[in-house]
């Protein structure tokens, strides 16, 4: 039904976590608006008008492959969208989950928001069946990395020379394994990911 609010995918503290939807591309836009500093890092400009839209209709690299794609929104009880994270199932092997995407509300930083929507989202992810988390971080986002390796994740390789916006990136790529695997294991599983 046209208009409907999407299903409730999981709680996430008290936010709760649903699937984002061409009925809530002007929450995300504004959401995205609401945290300029990380668009200025990540593409040198604030976030585009149709930044939402890009954003929800995204899919992995045509050379990869994958089983879906979500969207997810973590909602206020109020309905304000305060977090957002853009994850991909089963990318390039089974069990293995992307997080392409993970941002806070401006106003919501520094509140335990992102690590409260990050542990509800990492325990969905485990329930359906992800035993591998992986993830690019900028370098240079010294509170991106520090919040990512305080959760578990660790660098296994770098990109050079990535393109966003008017910028260019070396781009660090963290894995973490939840179902008590090795780096060495993940690796021999995804052999993209292994250092050069």
């Amino acid at each position: 039904m046209a208009g409907a609010r999407a299903l409730s995918l999981f709680a996430a503290g008290p936010l709760e976590a649903r699937e984002l939807g061409p009925a809530d591309l002007d929450a995300l836009q504004a959401l995205f608006e609401s945290n300029p500093a990380y668009f200025d890092l990540a593409e040198g400009a604030p976030a585009a008008p149709g930044a939402a839209r890009a954003i929800l209709e995204r899919r992995p690299p045509e050379d990869m492959t994958f089983t879906r794609k979500w969207s997810v929104g973590f909602f206020t009880a109020g309905g304000v969208l305060a977090a957002m994270a853009d994850v991909v199932e089963d990318l390039i092997a089974s069990r293995v989950w992307h997080i392409g995407f993970f941002i806070v509300a401006g106003s919501a930083q520094g509140g335990g928001v992102g690590r409260a929507a990050y542990e509800a989202l990492e325990g969905w992810m485990r329930a359906r069946g992800a035993q591998w988390l992986r993830l690019g971080v900028l370098e240079g986002n010294v509170r991106a990395e520090r919040f990512w390796r305080a959760r578990g994740y660790a660098e296994v390789r770098r990109r050079y020379s990535v393109e966003m916006g008017r910028k260019t990136h070396t781009l660090l790529v963290m894995v973490k394994p939840l179902a008590g695997g090795t780096l060495d294991e993940y690796l021999a599983r995804v052999g993209r990911d292994r250092p050069e």
